[in-house]
């Protein structure tokens, strides 16, 4: 149970008592396997069944491994390979030229070299009974050289029972650990797949709920952090809305002056320049909306996309708009109905005015939702393609309100994309006209 007010653990000290258990864990199998395992008794052949074996060229004891081969590497020389090997030879009354034995030099042991010139030639056994009883000790390779110039090479095979019962210690010390090293790697990077999902909601929606601060110390006032700065960024951008909107508001009052001054001018000045107030009126209003849908928090809760999307497509039919939307299944996002609304309408309707029509169509991936509004109208400039998204850029570059419009349709329309967590891009089609494309989380 959580005590609050009570000083948190920081994560540095839960993770060094995980690596201390973790650590005393090891070591207490390993004390265990030095009481249990019994001593490695060294592996005993005798001279004669390494010569019945080279002799048959099997081995239905299984202590050995027996090949043949057409030729075999040279083996430096070694005073006790050269006296088994003519043991061997006795016992196979054979010429001891015909016989190699080799002692494979042990893991991360360098092989030792002998001076043959202060070594004394060995004695041969006495006896064929002698020489079978010699004990050949620890790993070896014999080989004997056939009539035919071919080789019959004996191995001490097997793996030795202690060497299993040590491979099977260490697979079970594996085992106990694993959950301590789970624990470990579960630490770390919980806090770290928490801050990038609390981002990825920053992103999506900025009036999103912090993030609660609990657990270590350390991501604790991490977490204190990340709050902190979204709560700037809210400030920020709430102040800049305030004052954009402000001043937008504001201009209001110094136009409808100019129109009271104008009623005294002549009729062509009059006329010329309420049109002129007018535009600016238009364009206030404009920047109003565009601030207060901006910054407005979303209501989100599920809706039929595709209802949605047909609501807009019979407005614009209705009023005679050659515009069309492809058929499908229902699709239920979460999102904010008005502003989906706008940005569908904005979307279409540019579509409407550029290129005469519009298609819409709706497509369904495994974690987002696209909606495509193509056009068959003359294309855009590619460098236009992301500029248009800003705010008052007009493609329709004769700055004409009635053909190119205030320029915050699609500024306003990506906004709402991104408020959802997704984004609007626009793509030139195939050989003329304009895509557009509005991605939207699930």
């Amino acid at each position: 149970m959580k005590i609050w007010g009570a000083p948190r653990s920081p994560l540095f000290l839960r993770v060094f008592l995980l690596m201390l258990i973790c650590v005393g864990v090891v070591q207490l199998m390993n004390v265990a396997l030095l009481i249990a395992v019994q001593s490695p008794a060294a592996r005993l052949s005798t001279v004669g069944e390494v010569a019945d074996a080279l002799v048959r060229g099997t081995d239905h004891t299984g202590m050995f491994d027996v090949e043949r081969a057409d030729n075999l590497e040279s083996f430096k020389w070694n005073p006790r390979a050269e006296r088994l090997g003519l043991a061997i030879a006795t016992a196979l009354r054979v010429d001891p030229e015909r016989v190699q034995i080799h002692f494979p030099t042990p893991f991360l042991q360098r092989e030792q070299v002998y001076n043959r010139a202060g070594i004394p030639t060995p004695i041969p056994p006495a006896s064929v009974d002698a020489a079978r009883t010699a004990v050949v000790t620890g790993d070896f390779v014999a080989a004997l050289r056939n009539q035919d110039g071919s080789w019959t090479i004996v191995r001490s095979g097997g793996f030795e029972p202690w060497r299993w019962f040590v491979l099977l210690w260490l697979i079970l010390s594996a085992g106990a650990v694993a959950p301590f090293a789970w624990t470990l790697a579960r630490r770390l990077t919980k806090p770290i797949a928490a801050f990038a999902e609390a981002a990825e909601r920053l992103g999506r929606d900025p009036r999103t709920a912090p993030i609660p601060i609990e657990g270590p110390a350390e991501i604790a006032d991490a977490a204190s952090a990340f709050n902190r700065m979204q709560s700037r960024l809210n400030r920020y951008v709430d102040d800049r809305a305030t004052v954009v909107g402000a001043v937008a508001h504001d201009l209001r009052t110094p136009l409808m002056r100019l129109g009271l001054r104008l009623e005294g001018a002549p009729e062509t000045l009059r006329t010329s320049c309420e049109g002129d107030i007018r535009d600016m009126e238009a364009m206030v209003a404009a920047t109003l909306s565009y601030v207060r849908d901006t910054n407005a928090a979303l209501e989100r809760r599920p809706l039929d996309l595709r209802s949605l999307a047909e609501t807009v497509i019979d407005d614009l039919s209705d009023r005679g708009a050659a515009v069309s939307l492809a058929p499908g299944d229902p699709v239920v996002i979460d999102g904010n109905s008005a502003a989906l609304k706008a940005m569908l309408g904005n979307l279409v309707g540019n579509a409407v005015k550029y290129a005469g029509g519009a298609e819409v169509s709706i497509f369904e991936d495994v974690d987002h939702v696209r909606i495509e509004v193509e056009d068959e109208g003359p294309g855009m400039p590619p460098e236009d393609l992301d500029r248009v998204f800003e705010p008052f850029f007009r493609g329709e570059r004769s700055r004409n309100r009635d053909t190119g419009g205030i320029g915050l349709g699609l500024a306003s329309a990506r906004a709402a994309a991104r408020a959802h967590g997704g984004d609007l891009t626009l793509r030139n089609r195939e050989p003329s006209g304009v895509a557009a494309t509005a991605s939207l989380p699930r």
